[in-house]
C-alpha cells in the first residue's frame, strides 16, 4: 500500500485518474480476452521504465475541475519492468507488466484550502498492444485508489468502487514514447458534505506521460509487433 499527500483538494481526484492515465495497463478479462489480437513485442527486454507528467493533467469531475503539474510513476522491484525475453513477446495479444501506482502533486482546483491524502492499494498493471495506434491499457483494482480531502470540505473519493476498471490509452514510440490519455471517463463514487461533487459517478482525465528507459536513458522503450 502506498499513501501520498498533496495540498489542493482535487489532487485527489487528479490521483485517480491518472491514477490512470499515467500509467499503463489491462482490466482483467477485457484486455487478456481480445479477440484475434496481434502480436506485439515491448522492447528492451528486462529495462525498467518510468512515466512522467510532460505538461499537465487535468481531471473534471462535476463542475471540478482540477490541474495538476506534477505526476510520475517509477520502479519498484518488478513494478515498472518490461518483461524478460521471451515474455516481453506475445504472438496474439498484449504484453502485461505490473506497474507501481502514480504519485500527484503541484495541484490545484476550485475548492483551495484543504488537505489531501491519497491512498493506493491492490495490484496495478498495463497491457501493451501492437496495432494501429498502439494501446496502453491500464488496470486499477476494485477502491484501489481513495481519495480524502480535510479542511474546508471533507470529502472521499473512491476510484473504481465496485469493480476492475480497465483505463483506455494510446501509446506513441518515439524519443521518448509517450502515452496519451484523451478524455477517458472512470467509475467514481464521492461521498460527504459541502462542496463535494456528490452527484458525480464519472470522472474525465487528460494527460501526456513521457514513458523513459531507467535502466539504460539512452534506449527507448518502444512496442512493435
Amino acid at each position: 500500500m502506498i499513501s501520498r499527500r498533496t495540498r489542493p483538494l482535487l489532487a485527489v481526484t487528479a490521483g485517480l485518474a491518472l491514477t490512470a492515465g499515467l500509467t499503463l495497463t489491462g482490466s482483467g478479462p477485457a484486455a487478456a480476452d481480445a479477440v484475434d489480437a496481434g502480436s506485439t513485442t515491448v522492447q528492451p527486454a528486462g529495462h525498467a521504465f518510468a512515466a512522467t507528467l510532460n505538461g499537465s493533467a487535468t481531471f473534471k469531475a462535476g463542475s471540478i475541475t482540477i490541474t495538476c503539474t506534477s505526476s510520475s510513476s517509477a520502479p519498484s522491484g518488478d513494478n515498472n519492468r518490461v518483461p524478460a525475453a521471451p515474455g516481453n513477446t506475445n504472438a496474439s495479444g498484449p504484453v502485461t507488466t505490473a506497474i507501481t501506482s502514480p504519485v500527484y502533486g503541484d495541484c490545484t482546483g476550485s475548492l483551495p484550502g484543504v488537505d489531501i491524502s491519497i491512498t493506493t492499494s491492490g495490484a496495478w498493471s498495463v497491457s501493451m498492444q501492437n496495432g494501429s495506434p498502439i494501446t496502453a491499457t491500464l488496470n486499477t483494482p476494485t477502491q484501489g485508489m481513495i481519495l480524502k480531502s480535510t479542511g474546508l470540505a471533507n470529502c472521499t473519493v473512491t476510484a473504481a468502487p465496485d469493480g476492475p476498471t480497465t483505463i483506455p490509452t494510446t501509446f506513441v514510440n518515439g524519443a521518448p514514447s509517450q502515452l496519451l490519455v484523451t478524455d477517458v471517463a472512470i467509475p467514481v463514487k464521492v461521498e460527504g458534505g459541502f462542496g463535494c461533487p456528490t452527484t458525480a459517478t464519472t470522472a474525465v482525465l487528460n494527460a501526456t506521460y513521457d514513458v523513459t528507459d531507467v535502466t539504460d536513458p539512452s534506449s527507448q522503450i518502444t512496442v512493435g509487433g
